[in-house]
């Protein structure tokens, strides 16, 4: 139950952050007539650093209390965003030199998560 909690905790603060970083930057670009997505590139690229940081740094750190690394992985990388997930399943593939499935895995999850939403998309317009 405490892991669940503090992956809720942590969970709920990289959601908040996620979103006052889209409210900043909707801010600051508001008439500059950029139309990239900053604020979900800029959440990705950090919640990737991040989650490439903790991983490294708990890998052999088993002394660390597993809910400590469950609210900041799981918890607030995940909040914050799931794309530094996805970025970390691929990182340890390349490095288990798992190509095949490295590649199979990232072409699915950007075609198939392409087609998804454009089907939740077109089921939307019909309701």
């Amino acid at each position: 139950m405490q892991n669940l909690f503090a992956v809720f905790i942590g969970g709920g603060i990289g959601a908040v952050l996620r979103y006052l970083t889209g409210i900043c930057v909707l801010r600051y670009f508001a008439g500059t007539g950029v139309n990239f997505p900053v604020a979900t590139f800029a959440v990705n690229i950090a919640g990737c650093f991040l989650l490439g940081f903790l991983y490294a740094f708990f890998v052999d750190r088993p002394e660390i209390n597993t809910s400590l690394k469950l609210a900041l992985g799981a918890g607030f990388c995940g909040g914050l965003t799931t794309f530094s997930t996805f970025s970390l399943e691929l990182f340890k593939m390349f490095e288990n030199a798992q190509y095949g499935m490295f590649l199979t895995y990232f072409m699915f999850s950007i075609i198939v998560g392409f087609a998804a939403v454009w089907i939740g998309v077109s089921f939307a317009k019909v309701f």
